[in-house]
């Protein structure tokens, strides 16, 4: 306690103070003296009493501060005495909650990020493992129409890895929250034209049926090449559940409190306990051999809701999947 700089000063000056007051009480009287001598005394301890305490409370708030610095998980609560020592605990606690919830959410990050790249190293692994198959029958064939065929499965398999790849760059954008979106306004019927152009040749060759319907004033707000991508996205999904000779319909209802447009396939629909979970990152439901790699619909999800929208996906009572997306006015 005496380490206290200020403090040694105060003490000497009350001791040179209570010498001084009692050898002029003894001048005066004896019985004054005494006096002062015993007011001075009385006065010092319990200074001191007051001290100690006082000295004893920032003593157990400086361990409680060191436990929470080397053993995580700790955390004290402030007394609830008046004081400034008192509002400096709360106010210590409070930080204390604050890193310790900072930690966890870091915490939380760094498991996940280790999680998503284990799975990008999978999915990666995946088309890999195909072409290096590919390319080992590759050298072993004879016939010139086999040697194609195997050389369009190798390019499918390299197309896989570009879009996955390209799919994860965009999304870990998206997470460093780099990507600054556009609000504008936007066409919905020139906004589903355009997700669909790279859809044309595929629709084409596995006579898929589409049937459109959007009014001609329907808008909605938002940057209109991310809001592209994320409709790609949904449409790659229902064509891949579709199938040859499936249709797709798309659908727009305009209101003053919101534009939603809905995405509707013939194909199996969705498995009831995939639906909960279709748009995490990497899941692919328990069919591991299906063609996707539970990126896409992640992606979109991400996309649509940092530009204030949302995505919904149910079965539909007559079959086949529905993709709901709403954008409010």
């Amino acid at each position: 306690m005496f380490r206290n700089r200020e403090l040694r000063r105060f003490t000497a000056l009350f001791v040179g103070i209570a010498a001084v007051a009692t050898a002029v009480g003894l001048a005066l009287h004896p019985a004054a003296g005494g006096l002062v001598l015993v007011s001075a005394a009385a006065f010092g301890a319990v200074f001191w009493g007051f001290t100690r305490a006082r000295y004893r409370r920032i003593a157990k708030l400086s361990e409680q501060i060191d436990r929470v610095l080397h053993q995580p998980g700790q955390l004290f609560i402030s007394e609830s005495d008046e004081g400034e020592l008192s509002i400096l605990q709360s106010e210590i606690a409070k930080m204390v909650l604050r890193i310790q919830e900072q930690n966890e959410a870091l915490r939380r990050e760094k498991n996940r990020l280790a999680d998503s790249l284990a799975d990008i190293a999978h999915q990666l692994r995946t088309p890999l493992t195909s072409a290096n198959l590919t390319l080992s029958l590759l050298k072993n064939s004879a016939g010139e129409a086999e040697r194609r065929a195997l050389l369009r499965e190798t390019e499918e398999r390299f197309l896989q890895m570009d879009w996955l790849i390209t799919s994860l760059l965009k999304l870990s954008r998206l997470d460093a929250g780099i990507v600054v979106f556009q609000r504008e306004r936007v066409d919905v019927q020139d906004l589903i034209h355009t997700a669909l152009r790279p859809f044309s040749i595929p629709m084409e060759l596995h006579n898929i049926a589409l049937r459109v319907d959007v009014p001609k004033e329907a808008v909605l707000w938002g940057d209109k090449g991310w809001l592209s991508e994320a409709m790609q996205n949904i449409l790659k999904n229902c064509m891949e559940s579709a199938g040859d000779h499936g249709s797709l319909e798309i659908a727009c209802t305009d209101t003053p409190l919101y534009t939603e447009i809905t995405f509707r396939d013939n194909g199996a629909g969705i498995e009831p306990e995939a639906l909960p979970r279709l748009f995490d990152r990497f899941y692919r439901g328990k069919n591991t051999d299906a063609a996707g790699y539970g990126i896409g619909l992640a992606l979109c999800k991400t996309i649509l809701v940092r530009q204030g929208g949302t995505i919904t996906a149910k079965n539909h009572p007559q079959g086949g999947a529905v993709f709901s997306i709403r954008f409010p006015k």
